[in-house]
């Protein structure tokens, strides 16, 4: 990896590209401290009790500390994300949006756009809910309606500038700009974290046995995402020899590579969204609050149960989404390709149909499990929940989303075909 680093590093298209995107993600670091006027801040944290293993503890993770300071950036990139999980839903059930996804490049800038604007509603929704709360637990500085509505809008820029921010790193820059935001706020809380955890074994809060047991097993893990994100079943493909004027095309064997977990840590993403979402809603709502967080609160069994079916959904509907057999298989079928032992067209799709239903089964499960087994892990050392941030769902999320950039970083040295890489 730190060789591919530095080779990037020694091609100025790419070195641009990395500095671009480390320069925006030193903005999005920079917004996360500027903080949102007319709130006391720090009585708000407390109220929403970001410090414990809730809600707003794994929001407060996300947006990279910034929810703890009420910042502009405080809402992080959540309402994108819901945006986005609505407007893929829709491509299904409603016929126009299917339309513009098959469209191509330009069918999808119009989702796209659509999403901007879903993006701006859940923002502003969100944004007056925070603020409500706010007002009713008695920390805005001076309670009127311009103070209302200046926090609404400050706190809606901040998540539209993020937005526009992580589509620039994936346009201009180098990998997934709202993975990239996403993993930049969980790494950048690691040192506050490991503090905590030391003053807690300081203090007697925590067992240094339990803690070595969570270490090795968060280890473990590490290892496991790395071979499942890396695992691929290869297809081989023969094609067929043909002569177009006085040349011989074809003729050559390659394959289809085809991963364990396609659809990579997007599923987790998009799983944890969806149930922040019940839990936000239940926090304005004190009447039903007590009901939902004994049902599907963080911990609970209803909680890793639904976040567990959750993952397995969003895999395979990602996967179907990003990965469609038939497409690979007419491909195949019109430049002369084929799978030895079966015929182009219908049958080759339903065979590649078959094998990726079956590896994403073993994608869906592994990140399933990975995603719940922070909660295991407390049950047997005895942890807070509120250390165990960094395992399970913040671990694969950073462990996949350097992967994936990596790969892209690798993609784009093979690319320039650079002598020293290739070696």
């Amino acid at each position: 990896m730190l060789d591919a680093l530095r080779n990037a590093l020694r091609i100025g298209d790419l070195r641009r590209k990395l500095l671009y995107t480390m320069g925006l993600l030193v903005v999005f670091r920079i917004g996360s401290f500027v903080p949102v006027p007319g709130v006391n801040a720090a009585a708000l944290a407390k109220q929403l009790g970001v410090a414990g293993g809730n809600i707003f503890g794994f929001l407060n993770l996300f947006s990279g500390g910034a929810l703890g300071r009420f910042t502009v950036f405080a809402m992080g990139v959540n309402p994108y994300i819901t945006a986005s999980i609505i407007l893929q839903l829709l491509t299904i059930v409603i016929p126009r949006l299917e339309e513009l996804a098959k469209e191509g490049p330009e069918g999808r800038k119009v989702i796209q756009q659509y999403t901007r604007y879903g993006t701006v509603v859940l923002g502003v929704i969100q944004a007056m809910g925070i603020t409500a709360l706010a007002r009713n637990w008695g920390v805005l500085t001076d309670p009127n309606w311009f103070t209302f509505f200046s926090i609404v809008v400050t706190l809606t820029a901040g998540t539209t500038f993020l937005m526009w921010l992580g589509e620039k790193i994936t346009e201009h820059g180098i990998g997934n700009g709202i993975s990239l935001l996403i993993f930049a706020g969980i790494v950048a809380d690691i040192p506050v974290g490991t503090f905590n955890i030391i003053q807690a074994i300081g203090e007697g809060g925590i067992n240094p046995f339990s803690l070595l047991f969570f270490l090795v097993a968060g280890l473990l893990v590490i290892a496991a995402v790395i071979m499942v994100q890396q695992g691929e079943r290869r297809i081989p493909v023969q094609y067929a020899k043909r002569v177009v004027g006085r040349r011989m095309y074809g003729g050559t064997t390659t394959h289809i590579p085809m991963r364990i977990n396609q659809a990579g840590v997007i599923p987790v993403i998009f799983a944890s969204s969806v149930l922040f979402f019940p839990l936000t809603i239940a926090q304005f709502a004190p009447s039903i609050a007590p009901f939902v967080e004994r049902v599907i609160g963080i911990g609970t069994f209803g909680y890793n149960l639904l976040y567990f079916l959750l993952v397995i959904f969003f895999t395979y509907f990602y996967t179907a989404v990003t990965w469609n057999p038939v497409d690979v298989a007419e491909n195949m079928k019109k430049y002369g390709g084929f799978i030895p032992g079966l015929r182009p067209g219908k049958p080759t799709a339903q065979y590649l149909d078959r094998v990726l239903s079956r590896l994403t089964l073993a994608g869906a499960l592994f990140l399933g499990i990975i995603a719940v087994m922070p909660y295991v892990t407390a049950a047997i050392t005895q942890m807070p929940t509120s250390f165990l941030y960094f395992g399970g769902t913040g671990l694969l999320i950073v462990v996949g989303v350097a992967l994936d950039t990596m790969k892209q970083i690798e993609a784009q040295l093979l690319m320039r075909h650079y002598e020293g890489f290739l070696k």
